[in-house]
């Protein structure tokens, strides 16, 4: 006889621990996702939101479409109104200034 029969092994005691290893690999994949990807992008938006929030008159800014402008009036609704050449303003959402280019020094308290 040429072939042996094969007889299936016992199951190996340990069925929980078998679990987890088979889930570590998922955990570590979305530990390593987690800091790599997630945090700095919440990061990122915390900080635009913080430059957003400090936008005052006076300071030139960049818009996500290209603009260079000075903001000449801030409104409580999350409207700028930025001049973008002499005597030309334009409305814009707060949400879509990228950059501060330079900012207005604050006023000096008496």
């Amino acid at each position: 006889m040429f072939a042996t029969p094969a007889f299936a092994q016992a199951a190996g005691a340990g069925g929980a621990a078998s679990a987890f290893t088979s889930f570590m690999p998922l955990i570590l994949i979305f530990g390593i996702m987690y800091f790599l990807l997630i945090r700095p992008q919440q990061k990122k938006a915390k900080e635009h939101r913080a430059m957003v929030e400090q936008l005052r008159r006076g300071d030139q800014v960049l818009t996500q479409g290209g603009i260079i402008g000075k903001v000449m009036k801030v409104h409580d609704d999350g409207i700028l109104e930025v001049e973008i050449a002499q005597g030309v303003t334009v409305k814009t959402p707060r949400a879509t200034i990228v950059q501060v280019m330079s900012k207005t020094e604050p006023a000096a308290a008496a």
